[in-house]
């Protein structure tokens, strides 16, 4: 559980970087969650996002409404500490099998090809299985969402 006075310290340095009538000035606190499913993975990918060069992300796809996906997400470090500000502007449903190389290379992984990420994202989602109790596929849907950098914790 992230320290919520920390996430509301790392939203309000962002808010006084807007102009006064930004619309995130009127907006709520964003969820909070990290990259992964250990804390050096969300380290690591953290770091990939803090640097400019994982500008996408995806998940399995479980038939809720995509658009709640959309919109601003506080990302957490392997600690659940606050390190930046993301907003997710770009939400596609595709099968395993048909991420395509572009969207490997904008998750930022490893040496950014199509190959590395369907390894890593197979070993992902079938620790994952095993704890929520799905079958992983090729013909699994995902999430696969783009989002960009608003704002870096100055710790970071």
């Amino acid at each position: 559980m992230p320290d919520q006075q920390k996430l509301q310290l790392l939203w309000q340095a962002y808010l006084t970087t807007l102009p006064k009538n930004h619309s995130h000035r009127f907006s709520l606190l964003p969820d909070a969650w990290s990259f992964g499913d250990s804390p050096q993975i969300a380290d690591r990918l953290g770091k990939l996002v803090l640097n400019g060069i994982k500008t996408a992300t995806c998940s399995r796809y479980l038939g809720e409404n995509i658009l709640d996906e959309a919109g601003l997400s506080i990302i957490l470090d392997g600690d659940g500490n606050p390190i930046c500000i993301i907003e997710t502007y770009e939400i596609t449903i595709r099968r395993y099998q048909d991420v395509d190389e572009e969207f490997a290379t904008a998750e930022g992984e490893g040496d950014l090809s199509l190959e590395y990420w369907r390894k890593a994202h197979w070993d992902f989602f079938s620790r994952e299985a095993e704890k929520e109790d799905y079958e992983v596929s090729e013909n699994m849907l995902l999430n696969c969402e783009r989002f960009r950098l608003l704002y870096a914790h100055s710790n970071t």
